[in-house]
C-alpha cells in the first residue's frame, strides 16, 4: 500500500532499544568476574543465566571532581545512574547525564544507549538553579532538545544567532525543568521541543532551568558541544555494552561504518525535523530499516515500535533515503 495509507499506529509503550540481541562482541578490555565463563547468546534463546553473564566493571568520576568509583551490574541507564549514586553517596535524582571520557559538558561525548568497554564514565550532578523569562520574537528559539533517559531533558545545542544564542545565562547541558510553571519531569525530549515550538510568537514565557555543576576548569564555559561535530565518535573500547530499557544488557562488536553514517544522518533528520538529537533512537530506526525491501516496510516497521512518535510520511521518506544512501557509501 502506498506510505501513509492504512498505517496503523499501534502506540506501544516508548521503549528504545527493547528486543534483547545475540551477542556479538568479544569481551577485550572487561574485568569478567570468576562466575564462570562467558556464554553467546543464539537467535531464538533466552538469555544466559545471572551467572553466565559477564561481570563488567566500569570507572567513573563525578564531573566537578571526585575519586574514582568503580560501578557493574546495571543494564539500563537508570540503574546506571543509582549505581554511580551509590558509589559516591548521593541521590540518584542529582544525577543529570554522564559523558564519556571528558569531565566537560561535551555533547559530542553523551553517553546514550551505548558504552564502549574501555570508556570511562563522568556523571554530571545538579548544579545552579536558575529562572529565566523570554520573549519568543521568533517562530524557532534554535533549540536543540535531548533527554537522560531517566526522566531529565536538557539542552543539547544552541543555534547560533538565535533568540536563546542571545541570552548568555543559558548553556549546553542546562536541564529544563518546567515551562510555564508546568513540570516536565518524566517528559522525553520531542514532548519538550514540541511544547517549545507551540508556545506562540510575540509572548513571553518562563523556563525554569539546573545547570550542571561546574569543575574549577569549566565555570567559563558557555556552550561547549553547542555545535555539532560529525567526527567524534564514542565507544572507544574494543567492545560495545549495549543498554536496554527491557531485558539485559549485551556486548557487541562495535559499529559497522555502513551503521555509523546511517545514524549520523537520521540523526541530523531527527534534528531538522523534531528539534531532538538522539542517537540511540536514531540506531534503532537504522536497525530497523536496514533489512526492508522497500518504504512501506520500513514504516510499518516504525509504527510497530516507535509508534508514539507518530513519524510524518515526509520524514519516513527521508530517513528511507538516509539508510539507503549510507547502505551505497553516498556520503
Amino acid at each position: 500500500m502506498p506510505l501513509g495509507l492504512g498505517r496503523r499506529k499501534k502506540a506501544p509503550p516508548l521503549v528504545e532499544n527493547e528486543e534483547a540481541e545475540p551477542i556479538r562482541g568479544s569481551l577485550g578490555g572487561v574485568e569478567v568476574g570468576s562466575g564462570g565463563s562467558v556464554a553467546a547468546l543464539q537467535p531464538g534463546l533466552p538469555p544466559p543465566p545471572a551467572s553466565l553473564r559477564p561481570r563488567l566493571v566500569f570507572h567513573t568520576q563525578l564531573a566537578h571532581g571526585s575519586p574514582t568509583g568503580r560501578i557493574e551490574g546495571f543494564t539500563n541507564v537508570k540503574e546506571l545512574y543509582s549505581k554511580i549514586a551509590e558509589a559516591f553517596k548521593i541521590p540518584p535524582v542529582e544525577v543529570m547525564f554522564c559523558t564519556l571520557n571528558t569531565h566537560k559538558v561535551d555533547m559530542d561525548k553523551l553517553l546514550g544507549g551505548q558504552i564502549g568497554l574501555e570508556d570511562f564514565i563522568f556523571a554530571h550532578t545538579k548544579g545552579q538553579r536558575k529562572e529565566v523569562e523570554i520573549f519568543k520574537s521568533e517562530e524557532a528559539l534554535g533549540l536543540t532538545i535531548t533527554d537522560n533517559g531517566a526522566g531529565y531533558a536538557f539542552i543539547k545545542r544552541i543555534k547560533e544567532g538565535s533568540v536563546i544564542d542571545r541570552i548568555q545565562v543559558i548553556n549546553v547541558g542546562d536541564m529544563i525543568e518546567s515551562i510555564n510553571g508546568q513540570s516536565l519531569i518524566g517528559c522525553r525530549h520531542y514532548e519538550v521541543a514540541k511544547m517549545l515550538k507551540d508556545l506562540p510568537k510575540g509572548r513571553t514565557f518562563t523556563l525554569k532551568l539546573t545547570e550542571p555543576r561546574k569543575a574549577f576548569d569549566m565555570i567559563s564555559q558557555r556552550a561547549a558541544g553547542g555545535k555539532h561535530n560529525s567526527s567524534s565518535q564514542l565507544g572507544t573500547g574494543r567492545g560495545t555494552l549495549r543498554l536496554r530499557a527491557k531485558g539485559p544488557a549485551t556486548v557487541e562488536e562495535q559499529l559497522s561504518a555502513f551503521e555509523e553514517r546511517a545514524i549520523e544522518k537520521v540523526d541530523d533528520l531527527l534534528e531538522s525535523y523534531m528539534g531532538i538529537r538522539d542517537t540511540e533512537l536514531a540506531a534503532t530506526m537504522v536497525e530497523l530499516g536496514k533489512d526492508k525491501r522497500n518504504p512501506d516496510e520500513f514504516a510499518e516497521a516504525l509504527d510497530e515500535r516507535l509508534g508514539d512518535f507518530a513519524f510524518p510520511d515526509e520524514f519516513v521518506f527521508d530517513v528511507w533515503g538516509a539508510i539507503g544512501d549510507a547502505k551505497v557509501g553516498r556520503y
